[in-house]
């Protein structure tokens, strides 16, 4: 039986740092100023804040540059000065390696589906496909200074805010896939969902539980392979 993690009970089951992060994610996707706002001053006083400069960053990805730029000149009139980009890979010699991060990391995250996503978005546009890996997982969620779990809660929060039930899916996998708890995920989910249009948040739960039973009965299959 797939154990229930849907109590809808997020306070708790997160670490107090990525709950924090969590937070500001699903305030940045919301594009909810005041909220972001209160969000990183509380960051300020509570997380190392390269973990803040990573966070923000990597919503440039799914919500674009203007409410990445609004946080990040925010967050500097906070924090001072910005820190040393402090990724080895960040240097223009470095392209080569980085699109090799990226795969690496996409793959990680989507499992056996890595081959199918890969062509899908080929299909739809190629130039997207170069850009998903060598830009969004190379030189953006592959960087150091904010883990991989914590990076893949954080979108969590990000896509149940817009209600993005694709990518939401393939993020709550993929967050399973680097080994974060089921309930660090729900915890995740439901920070989200506080953000999320009404009507969309018993379906996203429903998206949620059916990603569980799936985990559930690969488990299973594979403690009880069948014998033919």
């Amino acid at each position: 039986m797939t154990p229930d993690y849907t109590d809808r009970s997020a306070e708790g089951r997160l670490p107090d740092d990525a709950a924090c992060l969590v937070r500001l994610s699903a305030a940045l996707a919301a594009g909810a100023d005041e909220a972001v706002g209160a969000q990183l001053r509380h960051a300020a006083q509570a997380l190392d804040p390269v973990q803040v400069d990573e966070a923000v960053l990597q919503s440039c990805l799914f919500l674009g540059f203007p409410a990445a730029l609004e946080a990040a000149a925010e967050w500097r009139s906070l924090r001072g000065e910005p820190p040393d980009d402090a990724d080895p890979l960040s240097s223009p010699d470095r392209e080569a390696q980085r699109r090799v991060r990226g795969e690496r990391l996409c793959r990680e995250i989507y499992g056996s589906a890595y081959d199918m996503l890969r062509g899908n978005v080929a299909d739809a546009s190629p130039a997207l496909d170069r850009l998903m890996v060598e830009v969004g997982y190379g030189s953006v969620l592959g960087r150091p200074g904010l883990d991989p779990i914590r990076r893949e809660l954080c979108l969590v929060a990000v896509l149940a805010v817009q209600g993005r039930d694709r990518q939401l899916h393939s993020h709550l996998r993929g967050a399973l896939r680097l080994g974060a708890p089921p309930k660090w995920v729900n915890a995740a989910l439901e920070l989200g969902l506080e953000r999320a249009p009404g009507p969309a948040r018993d379906r996203l739960r429903r998206l949620w539980e059916g990603v569980q039973e799936r985990r559930g009965m690969a488990a299973d299959e594979e403690r009880n392979p069948d014998v033919h």
